[in-house]
């Protein structure tokens, strides 16, 4: 019987959105009339658009003057995928194979809008993997609150002291922690410096075991 169960952060741990997420911004600023500051992408990390465009870019302040920009930047975003194409990162279809095989429920929680996660979905074709999908749609609260992750593992039954987190981001880390969930830092040798107090931190996602994870929960009758 399985003993945890996996949650996992999107961008940057199922896929690599970086660059449609780039020019993305990039097509928005130019289609709105817009200056992007040369550091905003580094500085968004794993941020919402409502907190990007006020916080990060200065564009606007009114709701629904965000809320109309977010909406036009995510559009051109899925126009992007759907044209281009997107892969999973190295090493998620195998470490998903590997945890269907072991009956491990898995969710997807996410900043990310669901049309964009739907999006991608649909042109990989893991879907079926996934028991339920948590995006920033759902919640009021955005990491390092963990309101996303909680959200998730009561979607799929398990209490969070047994579920384990992927995440690529230290606001997700610390929302992981804050939900009193074990967390796997996923990142690249030159990014893994910056992922603190995570469990663990791999590279790639097929580097894990799911023997090695039971070992961090004693046996029990759950869910």
């Amino acid at each position: 019987m399985p003993q945890w169960a996996a949650i996992f952060d999107w961008d940057g741990v199922i896929i690599d959105s970086s660059r449609p997420h780039l020019e993305s911004w990039e097509l928005a600023a130019k289609e709105l009339g817009f200056t992007l500051p040369p550091d905003h992408f580094k500085r968004s990390f794993g941020m919402k658009s409502n907190r990007i465009i006020p916080e990060i870019l200065g564009w606007a302040t009114a709701p629904e003057e965000i809320k109309r920009i977010s909406d036009r930047k995510e559009t051109l975003y899925r126009e992007l995928i759907r044209k281009n194409g997107i892969e999973p990162l190295p090493g998620v279809a195998a470490w998903l194979e590997q945890l269907r095989v072991a009956s491990i429920r898995c969710a997807i929680a996410s900043s990310t809008e669901r049309a964009n996660i739907d999006c991608a979905l649909s042109v990989i074709g893991i879907r079926d993997y996934f028991d339920a999908i948590v995006a920033g749609d759902d919640v009021t609260h955005g990491k390092p609150d963990p309101e996303v992750f909680l959200v998730a593992a009561q979607k799929i039954g398990w209490p969070p002291a047994r579920c384990v987190v992927f995440e690529d981001a230290q606001v997700g880390i610390e929302a992981a922690r804050a939900a009193a969930m074990k967390v796997v830092g996923v990142g690249s040798a030159h990014t893994a410096a910056s992922l603190k107090n995570a469990n663990m931190i791999v590279e790639r996602l097929d580097r894990l075991s799911v023997e090695k994870l039971n070992t961090w929960f004693p046996k029990s009758n759950v869910p």
